[in-house]
């Protein structure tokens, strides 16, 4: 018998737990030449603004070991253009499109939520409050868990697309934030973003970056987001997608067994485009080697 991977997300089901991390994958049509969407438990696409965002000055990207440091900066056309142009290739792919959003206020979330409620193919909704590389909004929302609960109640208010929030490692307890967001209507939660970094051309005294700083992502910040997926686990009852440098099936599962339902896949979509499907197959393997017959029967299930 075919193990059963289908997961639950509060009011979200997936036919398996594997999904693009946003910002990693474009909005997914860049990629399906080269992997079949369909066979994605979600896809999530990048970070869509009010507004057109012309991102960070370059460069942009910049290798780091086992890993990688980036400042897009959130480049986007805005949710007018995502709509009219994007949703209608995405929605006959029958496949949930999960549509991360990002703010410079917190008026600005609650009326992309609004925008979004209704369009067809938008299935659910991933609140970016913690990403590093903008100047205004981004991670300053996820920092503090009253601005936190705020942006979670005002994007709660506007929709009635099941919420997705995503949490930053940059704060002091992230436990505390995902309790604010739990209390304030979230669904679910997205852990990690990634990690605040800095590189430095010491020839030029000056940072690689034309943002100053990136966020780091890939395997070097993966036992960080394991330990702050099994943190967050333990403290609120919201399913968890976890992400931060999965590259293998065994990755995937280190995040599934802290108490992850779902994961997503990030930087190793640079390297391999069909690493989720790769994953998705390990997964698959894992359990009918251990007997496992649903996959959220193992969902938090480390032994301590």
């Amino acid at each position: 018998m075919e193990p059963d991977l289908t997961v639950q997300l509060g009011p979200l089901r997936l036919t398996n737990p594997v999904m693009p991390a946003s910002g990693t994958f474009g909005f997914g049509l860049e990629y399906a030449s080269l992997v079949d969407l369909r066979q994605l438990g979600a896809l999530v696409v990048k970070s869509v603004t009010l507004h057109p965002t012309r991102g960070n000055p370059p460069p942009r990207l910049c290798e780091t070991p086992a890993g990688i440091l980036n400042a897009i900066g959130l480049m986007n056309p805005g949710v007018e253009v995502f709509i009219r142009d994007k949703m209608p290739l995405l929605e006959p792919l029958g496949v949930p499109i999960i549509v991360n959003i990002a703010g410079r206020a917190q008026a600005e979330y609650a009326e992309l939520a609004a925008r979004l409620d209704g369009v067809p193919g938008v299935s659910a909704l991933e609140v970016n409050i913690s990403c590093p590389n903008v100047k205004e909004g981004g991670m300053a929302f996820g920092a503090d868990p009253q601005t936190a609960a705020l942006v979670t109640r005002s994007v709660r208010q506007a929709t009635r697309l099941p919420i997705i929030v995503k949490l930053s490692p940059n704060v002091t307890d992230i436990s505390v934030i995902a309790r604010a967001v739990e209390a304030e209507g979230a669904d679910a939660l997205s852990l990690i973003n990634t990690l605040t970094g800095l590189v430095i051309d010491v020839e030029k005294r000056r940072p690689v970056l034309g943002n100053t700083t990136g966020g780091l992502a890939g395997p070097a910040i993966r036992p960080v987001a394991v330990h702050l997926v099994w943190r967050v686990a333990r403290a609120v009852r919201l399913p968890i997608i976890g992400m931060g440098g999965i590259t293998s099936a065994s990755d995937a599962l280190q995040f599934i067994l802290a108490g992850a339902s779902a994961v997503a896949v990030g930087t190793q979509n640079f390297v391999q485009p069909k690493a989720m499907l790769e994953v998705l197959e390990g997964i698959k393997e894992y359990m009918i080697r251990h007997g496992v017959a649903r996959v959220q029967d193992i969902v938090g299930q480390l032994q301590v």
